[in-house]
């Protein structure tokens, strides 16, 4: 295996995934370098970043797919962006093993390594669990899930077999987190204004089911809102069950601990996140979660002390919440701190590749959540203001709007909302996006046509 050194003879800055975090970093790291000072290098399995908070929106059809996403190379102007997946890490070298998806892997050396790999789902051992579900993570997923929902639809509009018909037209979300709720209510909002194009369906054909297992939903609101949210779901006609667990969704038939069952074509996973398991193939300290731990100024930190060389923010890191309201004294993981961490994290970097000591503490104070329910719906929390309906959706969406990375992306979200208010919201599925080739392949094995005889003189 080669290892690739730095040609350039100058400092590689390696930022490990290209996430918001690795972004933002990338891009305050190429604004406030010298000319010549350092190289930065970010590796990532995709070409974009993408803006996880419209994963809802863009799988209820609000936002277009390539509009949620922002193109690296374009982006990152003067930085190394290298496709592929980083298998392993070995800071004790100062290198990574980076695996293309369609070459040979190769090992790249770096002086500064920051982990900006995200997080992945957290899967649980449930039967079947594996084979039948979808989360929510990517936007190929939200695409997918999107096309899948409203195919069922029109498969279902001509089902004669009332059972065949019911398991269609069922929908399982587990998980009333932030994302799992603001996914089912999108996705419920589309699929019940999609109903009203069939003739054979009614609203009353079709089923959400929501299942958490904890006592309420969206911990990062108060208990006031996460009540109203529950009342909100269930008077839109969503089943929502709360302190219940899924036991198992074997051939997609649900059991869940309170004893019901039933059948279910579609079953959708947002039972939380865990960080990206790079981390496990590498000599970087991690928490019992996971997590590679780092102090407040982002640094990675161990048993022996700082670890020289290696930064850490986001979702895969355990970053200490100094302004005391992180779940067990850590920060979150979602949008709003990467949003923040991102320009502490490259100015301590910059400091260090200076042979500075002094470093910038990561302190936020979470100015409050906002989450949309699907159109004009939404509930919000801001300190003690709270907000329910079109003026929490209108906050989310003037939130994320303005806090998606770029300026065209901006132009063009804020473009898909208009548009969408003028003419309505696109309700249509695309057919065999899986398998593009299908209708090539049909083609290329149906039998030829009959020769016809020539008639003779």
């Amino acid at each position: 295996m080669a290892l690739i050194r730095n040609s350039k003879l100058r400092p590689r800055i390696l930022v490990v995934g290209g996430g918001y975090l690795g972004l933002v970093t990338a891009q305050n790291l190429l604004k406030n370098l010298g000319r010549g000072e350092a190289t930065v290098t970010v590796v990532d399995p995709n070409p974009y970043m993408t803006y996880l908070p419209f994963l809802p929106e863009v799988a209820a059809g609000s936002i277009e797919p390539r509009h949620a996403v922002v193109p690296l190379r374009r982006n990152l102007s003067g930085a190394e962006v290298i496709t592929a997946k980083v298998t392993s890490i070995n800071h004790g070298d100062k290198f990574v093993t980076v695996e293309p998806e369609n070459d040979e892997a190769f090992e790249l050396d770096y002086d500064h390594i920051i982990m900006a790999a995200g997080s992945v789902a957290r899967a649980l051992p449930i039967p079947g669990l594996k084979e039948n579900a979808i989360a929510l993570k990517r936007i190929e997923e939200a695409v997918a899930l999107r096309d899948h929902l409203l195919s069922r639809l029109a498969d279902a509009s001509l089902m004669e077999d009332d059972e065949e018909r019911r398991k269609a037209l069922t929908f399982v979300f587990v998980g009333g987190g932030f994302a799992g709720i603001e996914l089912l209510a999108e996705l419920e909002d589309v699929v019940r204004s999609a109903v009203a194009q069939y003739e054979t369906l009614t609203e009353a054909d079709v089923r959400f089911v929501l299942v958490e297992a904890l006592d309420r939903v969206m911990p990062e609101v108060g208990e006031a809102q996460a009540r109203w949210v529950v009342e909100h779901m269930r008077e839109r006609g969503i089943d929502v069950y709360l302190e219940t667990f899924l036991q198992d969704c074997t051939d997609k038939h649900v059991k869940l601990s309170s004893g019901e069952e039933f059948d279910a074509d579609t079953i959708v996973w947002s039972a939380g996140v865990k960080a990206n398991p790079i981390l496990v193939d590498s000599d970087l300290p991690l928490d019992e979660r996971g997590r590679v731990t780092v102090r407040a100024d982002l640094r990675i930190e161990g048993d022996n002390g700082v670890v020289e060389g290696a930064w850490a923010a986001g979702d895969n890191a355990a970053v200490p919440d100094l302004s005391g309201g992180g779940v067990g004294g850590y920060c979150v993981p979602n949008a709003q701190h990467a949003v923040r961490q991102a320009p502490v994290l490259a100015a301590n970097v910059l400091a260090a590749l200076r042979g500075e000591t002094e470093f910038k503490q990561y302190f936020h104070k979470t100015i409050g959540s906002v989450a949309g329910l699907g159109l004009y719906k939404g509930v919000s929390q801001m300190g003690d203001f709270e907000a329910r309906g079109v003026l929490a959706w209108l906050m989310h969406r003037a939130y994320h709007g303005y806090a998606i990375p770029t300026m065209d992306r901006k132009v063009k979200v804020f473009g898909n909302w208009i548009l969408n208010a003028i003419v309505g919201r696109d309700s249509m599925p695309l057919a065999d996006l899986d398998v593009p080739r299908r209708n090539f392949v049909e083609a290329a094995n149906s039998k030829p046509a009959p020769k016809k005889e020539t008639a003779k003189a």
